[in-house]
């Protein structure tokens, strides 16, 4: 038999390791072996450089600027294509999910179509978009569109029949019974699905940058590996990375304010 009971406080004095120092003690352990080998093995600096020399790099692309145009371009494309990609996810899976017709006819279609490499229609949004950054937000947009439709729509279905019919019970029109009953059920799908998203917008909007584009940092890694400057190449996905982090870091506070209720507890069995 268990029951659900509420994690006991750890001891008084007792400190509780915050989740994010495992991590950062098996990045550190990582860039030192990194570092390590790089040096005992003689590895030339153009195949593999040190980590040091990329942290260099990284400073120095930020003291004199040449890395903010690009990062600003490419973190414009990647939230425009986010915002499309969300507004439409939640739009196309609200009505697959609660339209049966919708899910018969429209849902496998757009399985169908994310099939196809986004890499092998992204020349073609070159061209019906241009080489500016509606092209790469588009890219960025359709890479992220399927995850959140999916959650949303999965969310939507796993949500408690009796609490419906409740709410037909009450007179409850069908808006209503979306905002007080459905919506909130499928929040934490849907943040689930956002999360996912805002990673693949950013891989979109990099692929839609090496396919062509004058700006971001997709086309500085495509300038920096034509000059062999590999250190270069770290630096921005470095760059990358951190924004990739840091956006995904603010969808999970998101998620943690606005579905405190969801948060499951500890399942204690004797």
């Amino acid at each position: 038999m268990s029951a659900t009971a509420v994690k006991p406080d750890a001891p008084r004095g007792q400190r509780s390791v915050p989740d994010s120092v495992p991590a950062i003690v098996t990045a550190v352990a990582l860039l030192a072996l990194w570092e390590g080998a790089v040096k005992v093995l003689e590895i030339p600096a153009f195949i593999l450089p040190t980590p040091s020399s990329v942290a260099i790099r990284i400073v120095d692309d930020l003291a004199t600027g040449v890395i903010l145009p690009h990062l600003w371009t490419t973190f414009i494309e990647v939230a425009v294509g986010f915002v499309l990609a969300a507004l439409l996810g939640v739009a196309l899976g609200t009505m697959v999910a609660l339209v049966r017709a919708l899910e018969k006819t429209i849902y496998p279609i757009v399985l169908a179509l994310q099939t196809v490499p986004k890499v092998a229609i992204a020349p073609l949004l070159i061209i019906w978009f241009g080489y500016g950054i509606h092209s790469k937000a588009v890219t960025a947009g359709l890479i992220a569109f399927f995850p959140i439709m999916v959650n949303v729509i999965v969310g939507l279905k796993t949500v408690d029949h009796r609490r419906v019919l409740l709410m037909q019970a009450l007179r409850a029109g069908p808006v209503k019974t979306y905002l007080k009953v459905r919506l909130p059920s499928m929040l934490p799908y849907l943040f689930a699905g956002l999360e996912v998203g805002i990673i693949f917008s950013v891989i979109g909007a990099i692929v839609g940058e090496f396919v062509g584009s004058s700006v971001g940092l997709g086309t500085l890694i495509i300038q920096r590996q034509a000059t062999v400057d590999v250190a270069g190449v770290f630096s921005v996905l470095a760059y990358l990375s951190i924004m990739g982090l840091v956006l995904s870091l603010i969808i999970k506070a998101f998620a943690h304010r606005l579905t405190f209720w969801a948060r499951s507890q500890e399942i204690v069995s004797p």
